[in-house]
């Protein structure tokens, strides 16, 4: 009879472990798609702006008379086509591509500018010419009024994916330690301060050697810290550290320790531990020393 009831208990507990490893796949793959769809969203927008510019050059050459000026327009229009072809051939999960494609296209919009400038000041543009630049012109600041708009919006979205590639620290534990290794409540006795985390997934986030800083932060508010030069930089600001761990992150997820020895006086009270990366806070942790 014992061993049936300890039968059912260990297919139940299977059961529930799969269910919860179910949802934790399911929610992973929801947020993987809408970073994707916001991706899509960006490279559909930059594509419109480069046919637009194309599209912009092709018309300015039918206004220009001087056959140098106009072999000038066919090269950046042919260069302008061969971009927007390769943002065409770009998949939206490669993020550091389409960065490279959004700086090209914003040197384009200036190239544009340039064009625009030097036609409209050359005198022997006929008035049917000067119509015609006058025309793509205002086609020029509308679109550039509706560029600017669009800008917001990839502003925003590009805020979105850079806190989706933020690394993230989560359960924080610190475990205070005797001079034998063992956890103790005595604050007299800590020699040691244990603190493991872990650093959770994420496919979005680069992969590579990354820099972590702990801060373990006194009821006073001061910092515990060897050096006064181990600081580092954080928002416009350089903040003390009390320990440095570096990683080799692969977009998996870590578990991390590391340790503090205790070589100042501590006392009883609220103690806290910030944890950073790229200059993002990305964990904290309050604990109580007895």
């Amino acid at each position: 009879m014992d061993k049936k009831k300890l039968l059912i208990v260990s297919v139940s507990v299977l059961i529930v472990a799969i269910i919860g490893i179910t949802c934790l796949l399911i929610r992973e793959k929801q947020v993987n798609r809408d970073l994707v769809e916001e991706f899509e969203l960006d490279k559909e927008d930059m594509e419109n702006e480069y046919a637009r510019f194309a599209q912009q050059y092709d018309e300015l050459k039918m206004t220009v008379s001087n056959d140098s000026l106009a072999q000038q327009l066919e090269r950046e229009q042919l260069k302008t086509q061969r971009l927007l072809e390769e943002l065409r051939t770009v998949k939206s999960t490669n993020a550091a591509e389409i960065r490279r494609l959004k700086k090209e296209l914003a040197t384009v919009r200036e190239v544009m500018r340039s064009y625009l400038v030097q036609i409209d000041s050359l005198n022997r543009l006929t008035s049917q010419q000067k119509q015609v630049i006058a025309e793509v012109t205002q086609k020029y600041h509308r679109a550039s009024q509706q560029i600017n708009t669009l800008s917001e919006e990839k502003e925003t979205l590009n805020k979105k994916v850079t806190l989706a590639a933020q690394l993230d620290a989560t359960n924080i534990n610190v475990e205070p330690r005797n001079k034998r290794g063992r956890k103790t409540s005595r604050v007299k006795s800590i020699t040691k301060l244990a603190i493991s985390f872990t650093i959770t997934k994420n496919i979005t986030a680069e992969n590579g050697e990354r820099i972590l800083y702990v801060r373990i932060t006194k009821p006073d508010n001061s910092v515990l810290t060897k050096n006064a030069a181990n600081t580092f930089p954080y928002e416009n600001r350089t903040l003390a550290y009390s320990i440095k761990k570096y990683i080799d992150y692969n977009g998996e997820e870590q578990n991390i320790e590391v340790f503090w020895d205790v070589e100042e006086y501590l006392y009883a009270g609220d103690y806290r531990v910030d944890i950073f990366e790229g200059g993002n806070l990305i964990g904290s942790q309050a604990f109580t020393l007895d």
